[in-house]
């Protein structure tokens, strides 16, 4: 799979949407738009999850921060 940032994986999912939904795609097409839909989306799911998880640990250690400073 390219390379991909979170930006370009959901404007290519977009293009891969509107695509389908015109119904104009043979089969074959359609099945390998779907086969890269389905592996964008799990990128996205990683990238968003991975963000989550750094974010809950940033505000852990603010939260940590943040006591030490009122002892």
């Amino acid at each position: 799979m390219e390379q991909y940032t979170l930006d370009t994986a959901m404007l290519r999912l977009k293009e891969i949407t509107e695509t389908l939904e015109k119904n104009e795609c043979d089969l074959d097409l359609s099945m390998k738009l779907y086969e890269e839909g389905v592996r964008l989306i799990s990128f996205c799911s990683h990238t968003l999850n991975d963000c989550k998880q750094r974010i809950a640990e940033l505000s852990t250690l603010e939260n940590g921060a943040q006591d030490d400073e009122a002892l």
